[in-house]
Formats: structure tokens, C-alpha cells, sequence
């Protein structure tokens, strides 16, 4: 089997390609969308089940986002878009576990031979997603920054008059202000893409060349990437909101 760097399309729909990441996608959007609704129908006033082990994880996430904020009227206005990047994050990272990884998908014709176009392929390995989850991620920290603090006063992070003592250092710092808003960008879809991607080519490989007891170890190890890559995701875009809530003077 051809392990590619991009994805590959399934089929198309009215000239639209369907790629296998974009299938993968709106899996994992419809599952936290249902699993929400329907947890949101059997909310009751004494908990049981399921519902115990919801409230206890919303009630760590939220004493872990508390550590950072360190006020809780800030953690419930962050914790929507934290969380939310964390659940698809994580389900993102763990579709490459899912039996049938590189092995059941469709049959095309490419270069004059016939190729396996598998349906299951983790999204975050394709760039295009990643890229999309962290611009929404920094995005989102601009608009957080300028509804806290107003546009002028946080516009004067990266814009600052050059006469004022120290001259023309707090307009270098600005730059570099700027210049890191568009790193970040950068470096969270290709730390996330990265990772996951050479744990996809990783898990074919071994389920290829030792298809049973070998892999274990590898998809334990991928469990645990999986998690923390997500958490650092999250963790980082809610460290980033603190600080644009922050005026630059403090």
C-alpha cells in the first residue's frame, strides 16, 4: 500500500472531491454534535451512569482551565472553544486507531495501476484541517483580546509609536508581536499534522509487516501521542487567550 502526504479523494459529488480526511471530518463533527444533543436530552438533577463520569471530566477541564485563568467568569468563556478543540482534536488523533486503518477503502487506477484509496485516515494528518483548527484558534484569540480590552488598547501590542522611550524597542517588540501571531499559526498546524502523520505511517508499516502482537506496543504509543498532542493544542490556544485578555502594558 502507497502511504501519501496528502489526501485522497474518494469520490466526487457534483465535481466536489470527497477525500477520506474529509469524510473523517464530518464522522467526528456528527458524533460530537449527536453525543451532545442526546446528552443534553438525559441531563437530570441527580446524576447516574454516564452522566457522572461527563460532569466529572467538565469539572477537571474546568479546574484545569481555572489554573490558568485563575477567574472563573474567564473559564466559562473559554472553556466552549478550548474543549471543543480538544474533543475533535482528540477523536481527530485516535480515528488512526480504528480497525480497517489502510486497509479497507476503494480501488482506483492511478499510473496505470490499480491503488487502495483507504476510507479511514486520521484528519489530522492532513494539513489542510490542522491548518484550519489553528487558524480558528488564533483567530479566535484576536476577537477574545479586542471584545476584553477594546481595539485600540489591544491594537498597542503590535503597534507602537517609536519616539517613546526606549525610542524604536517597544516598535521592534511590536513586529515581533506580529510576526509570532502568524508563527503560531504555523507552528500549531505542522507540530499537529507532523505528529500524527508519522504515527499513521508508523502504524501501517508495523500492521503490514507483523499484522498481530508487534503493533501493540506502537498503538499504545500513538493512544498517548494522541492525547497529548490534543491537551497541548487546547492547552496552548487557552494560554494564548489569556494573554490577549491582558493589556500590553501588564
Amino acid at each position: 500500500m502507497e502511504i501519501s502526504l496528502t489526501p485522497e479523494t474518494i469520490t466526487t459529488i457534483a465535481g466536489f472531491p470527497i477525500t477520506n480526511t474529509l469524510l473523517m471530518t464530518l464522522v467526528i463533527s456528527a458524533i460530537i454534535i449527536i453525543a451532545s444533543l442526546v446528552l443534553r436530552k438525559r441531563l437530570s438533577l441527580i446524576p447516574k451512569g454516564f452522566q457522572n463520569i461527563f460532569e466529572y471530566v467538565v469539572e477537571a477541564f474546568l479546574n484545569l482551565i481555572d489554573g490558568v485563568t485563575q477567574d472563573r467568569k474567564q473559564t466559562k468563556k473559554f472553556f466552549p472553544l478550548v474543549m471543543t478543540i480538544f474533543l475533535f482534536v482528540i477523536l481527530s488523533n485516535w480515528i488512526e486507531l480504528w480497525p480497517g486503518l489502510g486497509t479497507i477503502g476503494v480501488n482506483q487506477i492511478r499510473g496505470g495501476r490499480v491503488a487502495l484509496v483507504p476510507f479511514i485516515r486520521s484528519n489530522s494528518a492532513d494539513l489542510n484541517v490542522t491548518l484550519a483548527i489553528a487558524l480558528i484558534s488564533v483567530f479566535a484569540t484576536q476577537f477574545m483580546g479586542i471584545a476584553a480590552i477594546g481595539a485600540v488598547r489591544y491594537s498597542k501590542k503590535f503597534f507602537v509609536n517609536p519616539f517613546h522611550k526606549p525610542y524604536f524597542i517597544g516598535t521592534f517588540v511590536g513586529i515581533l508581536e506580529l510576526i509570532s501571531e502568524i508563527a503560531k499559526i504555523i507552528s500549531f498546524s505542522f507540530r499537529l499534522f507532523g505528529n500524527i502523520f508519522a504515527g499513521e505511517v508508523l502504524l501501517i508499516v508495523m500492521l503490514n509487516l507483523v499484522p498481530y502482537f508487534v503493533p501493540l506496543p506502537f498503538l499504545f504509543l500513538e493512544l498517548f501521542v494522541g492525547f497529548i498532542q490534543a491537551l497541548v493544542f487546547a492547552m496552548l490556544t487557552l494560554v494564548f487567550l489569556k494573554m490577549a485578555t491582558v493589556e500590553a502594558g501588564h
